[in-house]
Order: C-alpha cells, then structure tokens, then sequence
C-alpha cells in the first residue's frame, strides 16, 4: 500500500513573549513537508550498520549526497548579556525582567543586580544560562516559578535591539562562507553546504529505492561517506563556528546530515558549542533513543497521544505499524510521522521568501484598562507603531493594512485589521490606522497584550506609482489611544 505524505503548515501570527516581532512567511518557508512522494507504507527501517553501507542501489538520475546544516546559537539572549556583563559568567541569569530591572552602576563601577528572590509580578522567561537550565529554569516559565527554584539567579531585562544587531552578524558571517541560508528567526539558520563541499555522495534517505520487484520491502541505502569526506564536512562546519565566533564573540551549535528534519534534531543533542555530523546509518543509535516529541512538528498534544497508544520515542515510533498511525492520525500527519521517525525529509533549504506580515507587540506586567490606564497604553502602542515602522524600513517594505491585536484578562484574543487607502510605512500613518481599528473593538476589560501588525506587504522596488507615500519623519507620536483624527490620505477604510 501506498500513501502520499501530506504537509503540516507551520504559520505564525503575531509575535509571542514579552516584547517581540514577528515576520510571518510564506507556505514555502514555513511548511514542514518532509515528503511529498508516495511511500511504502510496510518500508522496512534504514540499515542498522556503520556509515560504510555496501550493496548501493541508486535509482535512475539519483541526486548527490546533500549536507544540509542547521546552526542555532547557544542561549542567545543570555549569551548577549553575558558579553555586556562577563562579570556573570558561571552563575544562573534569567532575561525576562521589566527595565526596572535594569542593573545599577555603583560609586566604585561595580554593578548590582536584581535577583529572582525579590521578584513580584506575572513575567515569564525568555531565555536563560545553562548554569539556570540545569537547575530546572527554563524559558517560557513564570519568573515567580523560577525564582522558587533559583532564587539567587540575575534577573535581566531583554534588549532586543541588541539581539537584532548579534543576529545580523553571525547571519553575515556564515553567508561569508556558505550563502546558501534559509533564514528561521532571530537565532537560528540552515545552511545547504553541498555546493559548499563539492563531492557527490550517496543519495538521501527519499531516493534510496526498494529491489525492483513489486513485494520488496527493504531500503538498501549506500553511501560514499567514507572518513575523508566526513572529515571535510567537519572542517568546513568548524570554519562556521570560528567565523561566528570571531564576528560575535558567542558559540553556536550545528547539525549536519543530510536533510533538514535531521539536522534540526542534531544540532541540540550536543549544546552547547556542539558539532554532530550524522548520516543515515546513524539513526537507530543517535535518533530512535530520543523521545518522540524531539521531533519539529510534534507537540506536546500529539506526543501525548503518542505515549497513550505506547509510543515514547522515535524508535518506538519508526518500528509503529503505519497503517495504525494512519488510522490514529489521518493520512497526512500518520504518514508525515512515519516518515520524519525514519528520517526521511526533501525539503530544500528555501534562501528567500516573501513575508506576509510585520508585527510588534508586548505582554503587560500587570493588566491595563482602556480607560483608566488611556495615556500608558496610548504610549505602549505610539512605540509599538514606531517600532513597526523602523522594521518596514529596514527590510524596505510597505504596507496596506494595519491591524491590532489585543488579549483581555480572560484571556480572550480579539483582532482587528483596516485597509488603507495608500501604501505607508510612516509611523504616523501606521499609529493613527491602529488607534482607529482600536474603535472598533468593545474595550471594557483589561487588557494583558497589545500588539500591531502590518499585512498586504509590497515591497519598495515593486510600489505602484499612484500610491506613493508622503515624504515625511517617523518622529515621536504622542496621540491618544484611539484616533479621531483625519488619516494623511482621508478616504473611507475597508474593514476587513
């Protein structure tokens, strides 16, 4: 029996955390579509042997070994800080802190800095050291949790301009070297280095073929990955990491096999300043062991349903009848599991694509009311706008829609989105667009979140004559939270 894999979207919305931005992509970078061919469904697993596997059978116009990387830098955030404050190498730091937290210069030059101890409120975690990690801190955990576990870790705020700035240059710094990158966020890239490397090899897991007759079942996979050209790899993955380091001053790690869904899974089993080069011979003993939820595209409810039917780990789940798992999980996702359990992953590295949405928003330390917190939460979104409006410049788009994003104290989410009449990328336009997209929600509760977000992108190079926007500054807004006023092109919205 054969099943076509489908695909499992992975699309983002407005940005998460405490204070963050979002670029939403497109289908083709953000899908996880490990396989669109047909696939056996009674497949056998990969060789259990060495890297040296004989008795190659290659498929007609079979394509070259790939080496595709993944390279995720080691606790980002708290690497940065850590650069700014060497003083706290070795101890427990958390950044998740307000700008309260912000640490106080002494008379003498020595800095004193906030503890989780004497921390009050609701603030999650962001990130934190491996030295918080290995006491259970962890990020996304509330910091009045953490502080129960590590009461005497340093409590930082986030600073993510400076983020920004670390992440463009060790983007740059491995573009230098390998160019073929696929961007995935602020702390983490693949990186096809097949051309890079330059030797053919054996073919991946998907064009290893089955025995020509019809009741086979059993992949014979080669490879020519013989020590030499391993060692090749190795050296040009090394040459990445030094670079990083050199531009940054911060350690990443990488996964190097030959598939993207692999290579994602590697680069944490060796953090931090780890380097794994796997091949497919490996994965009964360096993948089958881990659990099934290591897996990038199954969730904590689906590694549950897992466990419930007796599946803990990606062994447990490539040896799993598959035509159970079809039936547990339907057609697409039962066989995509199958699949991603074996290894098995043809998507390319995706070196551009087109953002769908721009958006900032932020998480409130304590709730907000629309009225009696008016001139705070009118200054929260004139940031957000400005902020909003620095990343349309920066990455030279435009925009045609501006929409808000609010989440009340029940914990309810409500958005709401305008269209414009011109393009825009001013601040003020973006700022006076949300406040009126603000009249149209019923704001009688308080509020945990706020956030804006710019849709209908078009970039600069491709803006239609008639819409070109009015010169003029981004300067500091101070209107009120909703705006009455006339837009800069005054014509009736759409609201969409």
């Amino acid at each position: 029996m054969y099943v076509k894999a489908g695909a499992i979207k992975a699309d983002t919305g407005f940005g998460s955390g405490r204070e963050s931005t979002t670029v939403r992509r497109s289908p083709l970078a953000l899908s996880c579509r490990p396989c669109s061919r047909l696939f056996r469904l009674d497949a056998l697993p990969l060789p259990h042997s060495s890297r040296k596997i004989a008795n190659l059978v290659l498929m007609p116009g079979s394509k070259p070994q790939r080496w595709i990387a993944h390279l995720d830098m080691d606790a980002f955030y708290a690497s940065v800080e850590l650069l700014r404050y060497p003083e706290l190498r070795g101890r427990p730091v958390v950044v998740g802190g307000r700008r309260a937290h912000q640490p106080v210069v002494n008379e003498d030059g020595s800095r004193t800095y906030a503890v989780l101890r004497d921390y009050v409120g609701r603030g999650v975690i962001t990130t934190s050291t491996y030295e918080a990690r290995a006491v259970g801190v962890k990020s996304a955990m509330g910091l009045m949790k953490a502080a129960a576990l590590a009461p005497d870790a340093v409590l930082l705020p986030a600073d993510f301009d400076q983020y920004r700035h670390f992440s463009r240059l060790f983007k740059s710094a491995v573009a230098h070297i390998a160019p073929n990158m696929e961007d995935r966020g602020i702390d983490e890239i693949y990186i096809d280095l097949t051309d890079v490397l330059g030797m053919p090899g054996m073919p991946d897991g998907d064009n290893a073929t089955l025995a020509a007759h019809e009741g086979a079942a059993r992949y014979e996979v080669g490879a020519s990955n013989d020590d030499a050209a391993l060692s090749r790899v190795r050296a040009v993955a090394q040459s990445i990491k030094d670079a990083v380091r050199e531009a940054t001053g911060l350690s990443c790690s990488m996964g190097i096999t030959p598939n993207k869904l692999l290579s994602k899974l590697c680069s944490e089993l060796d953090k931090p300043d780890g380097l794994t080069i796997l091949t497919f011979a490996d994965i009964p003993t360096r993948i089958w062991p881990l659990p099934a939820r290591s897996i990038n595209g199954i969730g904590p409810k689906a590694a549950a349903r897992l466990e419930a039917i007796g599946i803990r780990t990606i062994g447990d789940l490539a040896a799993y009848d598959p035509l159970r798992l079809v039936d547990e999980f339907g057609s697409n996702y039962g066989a995509w599991m199958h699949n991603a359990a074996h290894g098995r992953d043809e998507r390319n590295v995706v070196t551009h694509s087109e953002p769908k949405s721009i958006s900032r928003e932020t998480t409130f330390e304590r709730d907000l009311h629309p009225r009696g917190d008016r001139e705070a939460l009118g200054a929260i979104l004139t940031r957000l706008c400005e902020q909003l409006s620095a990343d349309l410049v920066r990455k030279r788009y435009y925009t045609r829609t501006v929409g808000v994003k609010l989440r009340f104290d029940d914990f309810k989410i409500v958005t709401r989105v305008l269209t414009l009449p011109a393009h825009t990328r001013d601040a003020r336009d973006i700022r006076l667009w949300a406040g009126r997209c603000l009249t149209k929600v019923a704001l009688e509760r308080r509020l945990r979140l706020i956030g804006v977000r710019a849709d209908n992108l078009c970039r600069e190079d491709a803006l239609p004559a008639q819409s070109a926007p009015d010169a003029g500054d981004a300067d500091q807004m101070a209107l009120p939270l909703f705006a009455a006023e006339a837009a800069p092109h005054d014509h009736p919205a759409q609201d969409s």
